[in-house]
């Protein structure tokens, strides 16, 4: 599908050839094998929606060979629906200014075999049913209605949230005059809006404080951890150091051999608990330095040295 559905008046083909008339069942066999069997479906399709499309869709594959035409008598701009439906892919040619009743002239002009339509009756002047001339004739083909969408269903809305849509517009550009707006409701829907930025404002500086709180949480939690790191780190080497099995004691408690006589603290503590106490120790000297040298005077007990 590389274009739009053609316009019926726009076409070379007339349908000028011969047309035998054929049956549903014939229809359903993929006869007649030369030419496609034409299928009609009108409708006003007023906002078109997937409930439009999916009737068409119905309509385009009733048969295994169709054609459809596709008729509309319309209600809104008349360009944008005709090319809604002209491009739609199940389209194969679009009917303008298609008439309410389907008339033996206007069947026979453009060929068409079967008209399919969901089975609701619609009425209108002098009848009840406008599809039952076709119905009689075998001609006419029941489509399904989509639950849940209708023109009907979208028009509700639009006018249950008209304060809505309206305020959107007048964002957008559209003037109060466009959109059938009174002066004093123009204000209270401009007044709303500002209202509205003021709170996504408000709404949006909660949740950039509630990062930033969150942030700051996260980062002292991460400083805690280190600290508590650092700490345990600190505590542990001080205790290898300065405890009872660590390095200062045995140092202060192992003096080196030959030193002088000096105080020595006591490296265990007293039965009572108490503090450690100084004990008077003498370093051992050797053989070699005990003797007393000859020619050395001596200080004998009760004598003093002459002078």
């Amino acid at each position: 599908l590389t274009a739009p559905a053609p316009f019926a008046d726009e076409t070379s083909c007339q349908c000028q050839a011969p047309h035998e008339k054929l049956t549903i069942a014939q229809a359903r066999l993929g006869t007649p094998v030369d030419r496609p069997v034409r299928v009609y479906a009108d409708g006003i399709f007023d906002l078109f929606h997937s409930g439009h499309a999916r009737a068409l869709m119905q309509a385009k594959t009733l048969f295994p060979n169709s054609y459809l035409l596709v008729g509309g008598f319309t209600v809104m701009n008349e360009t944008e629906r005709y090319e809604a439906l002209r491009h739609c892919r199940y389209v194969d040619e679009v009917i303008r200014d298609a008439p309410w009743t389907l008339t033996p002239e206007f069947l026979e002009k453009h060929k068409i075999d079967f008209v399919a339509h969901d089975d609701i009756p619609y009425s209108s002047a002098g009848s009840d049913d406008v599809y039952k001339h076709i119905k009689e004739a075998g001609m006419f083909v029941p489509t399904q209605r989509t639950e849940g969408i209708s023109t009907s269903d979208i028009i509700t809305r639009i006018v249950r949230d008209y304060d809505v849509y309206a305020r959107r517009n007048l964002q957008r550009g559209y003037t109060a005059k466009e959109l059938n707006v009174s002066f004093i409701n123009e204000k209270k829907y401009r007044f709303q809006n500002q209202v509205d930025k003021m709170k996504e404002k408000v709404k949006n500086v909660e949740e950039k404080s509630k990062e930033f709180v969150y942030k700051v949480e996260e980062k002292s939690h991460d400083l805690i951890q280190k600290w508590e790191e650092k700490s345990r780190e600190f505590i542990g080497n001080f205790l290898e150091l300065f405890g009872p099995d660590g390095a200062w004691p045995s140092i202060a408690c192992d003096p080196a051999p030959g030193a002088p006589a000096k105080a020595e603290t006591s490296c265990s503590p007293s039965p009572g608990g108490a503090a450690r106490h100084l004990h008077l120790a003498f370093s051992a000297r050797s053989p070699q330095h005990s003797a007393v040298d000859p020619g050395s005077p001596v200080l004998q007990p009760g004598s003093q040295r002459q002078g």
